[in-house]
């Protein structure tokens, strides 16, 4: 009967060190998403921009970083707006609390020059990444 007792506690000691192994390694997962944000009526700039980083973020890295576009005046109660203080077209990539604007270097380059956005993008990503 005390081998039993003693087979359950080893087996229950072995899963809490499991159990607490997966929490550490959840709290270390790093979740990148990307945010853009736009207005109704859009440019071919705006679409373009929404279009490379959409094309970037998929062959880059498949389903592991997140893009969401949001219609900033359809959806003006939107948390996301009012957290990142949104008035206008903006790109941002998020992990945490830190936040880069790519806005600029988005609308510079999502037409003329996608590759740049592209390496951009990835650039900003990877360090977050890491």
């Amino acid at each position: 009967m005390k081998a039993f007792r003693l087979l359950g506690l080893i087996c229950l000691l072995s899963f809490f060190s499991v159990s607490a192994n997966e929490s550490v390694n959840l709290i270390k997962s790093k979740e990148v998403t990307v945010y853009y944000f736009h207005a109704t009526g859009r440019c071919a700039t705006c679409k373009a921009v929404e279009a490379v980083t959409q094309k970037a973020l998929k062959e880059l890295y498949g389903d592991k970083v997140a893009f969401t576009s949001i219609n900033r005046e359809k959806d003006k109660e939107n948390p996301l707006v009012k957290k990142y203080k949104i008035n206008g077209q903006t790109l941002l990539v998020v992990e945490g609390e830190n936040v880069v604007n790519l806005t600029t270097e988005a609308f510079l380059n999502a037409r003329k020059k996608p590759k740049k956005l592209e390496s951009k993008l990835k650039l900003t990503i990877d360090k977050m990444l890491k």
